[in-house]
């Protein structure tokens, strides 16, 4: 069976879509530490029925994921009118410049590589969303 969680509330909600379950846990306990309600999907399907029903105010997508990849959810949803000022931000492993350019294409606001250790994921959320109370450091 498919994992989907949520916990909402009036903060900002971040949805993540992401088949790794310890990069989800991690993301999962940074972001609420700053203050941000979290979602999660584990498959790209799920992740764009998610986003479609609790339409999150960010979101974090997988460019590898099973039953539907990445970039075809970030177009669907760049494509949909309701979801072209959601920023959402693309997190992969892959460093190559053709997948940055398909992420790109295809709508992402951001593209991050999940091996960063400068805190740029975190930077790019707080830009997103301008949250007062979340004070991104290289630690977080």
């Amino acid at each position: 069976m498919d994992n989907i969680a949520m916990d909402t509330g009036d903060r900002k909600t971040i949805l993540i879509i992401e088949d790794d379950i310890s990069i989800v846990k991690l993301l999962s306990h940074r972001l609420k530490k700053l203050g941000y309600d979290v979602m999660y999907a584990n498959n790209g399907y799920q992740g764009l029925r998610l986003a479609q029903t609790q339409t999150p105010d960010l979101i974090i997508l997988d460019v590898l994921l099973p039953k539907m990849n990445g970039f075809k959810v970030c177009r669907l949803l760049k494509f949909d009118e309701k979801f072209q000022s959601i920023p959402i931000i693309m997190l992969t492993s892959r460093e190559a410049e053709s997948h940055m350019e398909m992420g790109r294409a295809s709508g992402a606001d951001e593209y991050v590589l999940k091996t960063d250790r400068r805190g740029t994921l975190l930077k790019a959320i707080q830009k997103y969303l301008e949250t007062e109370n979340a004070q991104v450091s290289d630690e977080a």
